[in-house]
């Protein structure tokens, strides 16, 4: 470790407060996350009652789809995913030569599939790759299967399908994932039970507790960043739109994002024996539903979106959508077992685009709607290289390009503390360490 390092507060133990604290612990700076959650655990499974609320990453499926994304989303998002896939795979080699065992990464591609009446939502993903031929160069083009070849695939599926493999499409297992971040990542202090209620340069503001000065804040506490105010006053500037993850948004308003709540729910099946080897997506005009097959014979089933900031259970009609669509494309699921349902937050702004605001002791990112686990790597990497420090060396995966080709840093990780947006050697500080027990 050098012999100065940041002292650094993040609010929010998500899967970005999570990435962050386990990337700058490992770069040797002194980390204090706080996150209103009892502990770094997943919450429990198997109750359909209502409970406390827990970061959206613990509930998403952990699928990394930048292709099959392209059905609702842009080329950007498809570039940060694909970026971000690879850095996961080098998160969790990490993790696992550091003495993880449990499994954390799998990539086996992923399968897109439309029945015969929905091949709409099909076309238009691969008319976008068509349309954008640098996106096209980037990424591998989808093979279209014929039945023989789906069956000699995936044989549980439903025979008629239309049917595409997506190469190095790839899963996270989310809650391992999680909990392996926050259980491996050195010097951090993590404040469990303690709501930041204000994020502000080099502050955060604890509810009933005043404020906590840190060398660099950083605000990545999802939807629990709301302000009834902002969200509904958010009126985007008609000047420079940033691109997904950009800084400089119009978005933050007067420093806090317009962030709103969009529910997803998913449904957790127990099924010994129906083999499924990559998570499936069915297209539809309605409904965008996968299957994420899990070890221990389960998968995950998911997952609706609503316009609603409502955590209650999951309802009749949602499951019955989910369920149904699910069966149809994987037969063999009728005699599976509900062993858990689950509903969630995912945290958008008013375009639906991840955005990443800095300034001077000052770092947020929010916004990350449909592709928390998607896109968390990338804009974490970018997020640390605008503010001049770059993540620690992951199993020698390469820093960011930006445009031009030209790297944000050379040399190794430096320890630092912010001034005028970029991190600078830091200072010894007189400021008490944060107010909260050390785990």
């Amino acid at each position: 470790m050098n012999a100065h390092r940041s002292r650094i507060g993040i609010a929010g133990a998500g899967v970005l407060g999570r990435l962050l604290a386990w990337q700058l612990s490992r770069a040797g700076h002194a980390v204090t996350v706080f996150d209103p959650a009892a502990g770094p655990e997943a919450p429990a499974t198997g109750y359909l009652s209502e409970h406390a609320a827990c970061a959206a990453g613990f509930t998403a499926a952990g699928m990394l789809s930048p292709i099959a994304e392209l059905d609702n989303a842009g080329p950007d998002i498809a570039r940060l995913g694909w970026r971000s896939l690879a850095l996961w795979r080098e998160v969790a080699d990490t993790l696992r030569a550091e003495g993880c065992s449990a499994p954390l990464f799998e990539q086996h591609g992923s399968l897109m599939l439309a029945h015969g009446a929905d091949l709409g939502a099909a076309r238009r993903v691969l008319a976008r790759l068509d349309t954008a031929p640098s996106l096209a160069a980037e990424l591998p083009a989808p093979q279209p299967l014929d039945r023989a070849a789906l069956a000699a695939l995936e044989p549980a599926l439903a025979p008629g399908l239309h049917a595409w493999l997506l190469p190095g499409e790839a899963q996270v297992m989310s809650r391992d994932m999680l909990h392996a971040l926050a259980v491996q990542a050195p010097n951090v202090h993590w404040c469990w039970g303690e709501r930041v209620e204000r994020v502000e340069p080099g502050v955060l503001y604890l509810m009933g507790e005043g404020p906590v000065r840190f060398d660099l804040a950083i605000d990545v506490r999802g939807v629990n960043s709301a302000h009834p105010r902002a969200a509904c006053g958010a009126t985007p500037s008609r000047g420079h739109q940033p691109r997904p993850g950009e800084a400089g948004s119009a978005l933050a308003l007067g420093g806090e994002m317009a962030v709103r709540g969009v529910r997803g729910e998913v449904i957790w099946l127990h099924a010994p024996g129906v083999p499924l080897q990559r998570p499936v997506r069915l297209l539809h005009p309605r409904h965008r539903v996968y299957i994420v097959p899990r070890p221990g014979d389960l998968f995950v089933v998911g997952a609706s979106e609503v316009e609603s900031e409502d955590r209650s259970p999951v309802t009749l009609r949602s499951a019955v959508e989910l369920m149904a669509a699910a069966q149809s494309v994987l037969p063999e699921l009728a005699e599976a077992r509900i062993v858990h349902m689950e509903a969630n937050l995912r945290p958008a702004l008013p375009d639906n685009e991840p955005h990443t605001h800095t300034e001077p002791g000052l770092l947020r990112i929010n916004g990350l709607f449909r592709h928390g686990w998607l896109l968390a790597p990338a804009l974490v990497q970018d997020a640390l290289a605008r503010l001049g420090h770059p993540p620690a060396p992951l199993r020698g995966f390469p820093p960011p390009v930006p445009e031009g080709g030209h790297s944000l840093w050379s040399g190794q990780a430096r320890s630092t503390a912010v001034l005028d947006g970029t991190l600078a050697p830091a200072a010894p500080s007189d400021v008490p360490p944060a107010p909260c027990a050390v785990h």
